[in-house]
């Protein structure tokens, strides 16, 4: 009997195609697991990290309100191609504070998770509010009512518990100024030092601050979405990163 034959055989037994499968993917499941729980820590510890602000948190959970995750990732794979458009690599680390996290297989448009800095909070502005406008090709919706949406942050203490919750290390105090901190960071006449000392924590990431959407007047969630991508990969100087021969 040939191999095709025998092959055959499982395809045409329900039971011996299900035992097989199941065999296969347990086998599969114990090559990639098992190594986990001889590692004391699976993520490196990077200088720099640090949790998110409370507008920069309020950014990213309307981030993933208007679904912009599924258009754009935010993992730079360790290929030429990918470092060479959108920059370092992505590690691990740089996801530890996200419940859940941005990396994806899948991209529309390109991977932000080195947009930070990039471009000024006017072309972010003018970006979300008319694509086109600046990207003729782009398929990407207008986000232009952001500018009018007041952002609700009230409660952002309530986000940042949750957070914590599930291992986020915010502490009582910035739990208690969570409110203080999204007015500070989002506008330009406001006593940020209380803001800059419980976030700063190396004079070279410093907290974007400013009226990020322009307008003075108001907090809107525009303020906020901007805020947390003026953020992305800023946290990490890799001019001084060494990557871990092995994790301990």
């Amino acid at each position: 009997m040939s191999l095709f034959n025998k092959h055959k055989i499982i395809e045409k037994s329900p039971t011996l195609l299900l035992v097989g499968s199941l065999l296969v993917v347990s086998v599969g499941g114990l090559v990639e697991i098992a190594p986990l729980f001889y590692f004391q820590n699976t993520i490196e510890k990077v200088e720099g990290m640090r949790p998110y602000t409370p507008l920069e948190l309020a950014g990213r959970n309307i981030y993933i309100r208007e679904g912009c995750y599924l258009c754009h990732s935010q993992m730079i794979r360790p290929f030429r191609d990918e470092v060479e458009r959108y920059g370092q690599y992505s590690l691990a680390a740089e996801s530890m504070y996200d419940h859940p996290f941005q990396w994806g297989s899948k991209r529309t448009g390109p991977d932000l998770a080195r947009v930070g800095g990039r471009y000024s909070n006017d072309w972010h502005v003018q970006h979300l509010t008319d694509p086109r406008s600046l990207v003729p090709e782009s398929i990407m919706p207008k986000y232009g009512f952001l500018t009018k949406t007041p952002l609700k942050f009230e409660d952002m203490d309530k986000h940042l518990r949750a957070n914590q919750l599930v291992g986020v290390p915010y502490t009582s105090e910035q739990l208690i100024n969570a409110k203080a901190d999204v007015i500070a960071q989002a506008t330009t006449d406001a006593d940020i030092d209380g803001l800059e000392a419980r976030y700063t924590y190396d004079d070279r990431f410093s907290v974007p601050i400013g009226d990020f959407d322009g307008n003075p007047d108001k907090i809107t969630e525009m303020d906020a979405l901007v805020a947390y991508l003026q953020m992305l990969g800023t946290l990490v100087d890799f001019s001084t990163y060494v990557p871990e021969a092995n994790y301990r």
